[in-house]
């Protein structure tokens, strides 16, 4: 069998990233979620609101909520942590609104709290990685952050 002139026609194209939740098109702008209230306009999402009449729909994050399909997993266990578990979650409450100020895309979807751990879930991978990352710089421990091959996904994992 030859090749002819266009060449092998059996082999597939491989994504370098794969995000379900992540827009096929362009939306149609501006748009607001019918759910968050967060704004599309030029190409990003954000907070500000904007005075033309705004198409409905659901954002990313919503959707992700909704479907119950992290971007981002954070265990965190120890001794350490059960001891200062409300101080650490209050600390990650407020990189979580500080990052959500910004980026409406990165929230935290739930805390499923335990005897021994506590798992959180977010919507974003940044807001992940901001997270583990703080708790490192703060209260030390053994920290690591894994990013899954071919998909859009985070596991950070605190211990201390």
């Amino acid at each position: 069998m030859t090749e002819g002139s266009h060449g092998r026609r059996d082999r597939l194209i491989k994504e370098k990233r794969h995000d379900t939740y992540r827009e096929q098109g362009k939306l149609s702008e501006p748009s607001v979620c019918a759910e968050c209230k967060a704004f599309y306009k030029d190409g990003r999402w954000s907070w500000k609101e904007t005075k033309q009449t705004a198409k409905e729909v659901i954002c990313p994050a919503c959707r992700r909520t909704a479907d119950h399909y992290p971007a981002g997993y954070i265990e965190m266990s120890g001794p350490f942590f059960l001891e200062k578990q409300r101080e650490i979650l209050s600390l990650i409450r407020h990189i979580e609104n500080q990052e959500k100020s910004e980026h409406p895309m990165e929230r935290i979807i739930s805390t499923e709290a335990e005897k021994d751990r506590v798992l959180i879930t977010t919507t974003g991978t940044h807001v992940a990685r901001r997270i583990g990352e703080a708790l490192s710089r703060s209260y030390k421990g053994e920290y690591s952050c894994r990013y899954s091959e071919g998909e859009e996904t985070v596991r950070i994992a605190w211990k201390r």
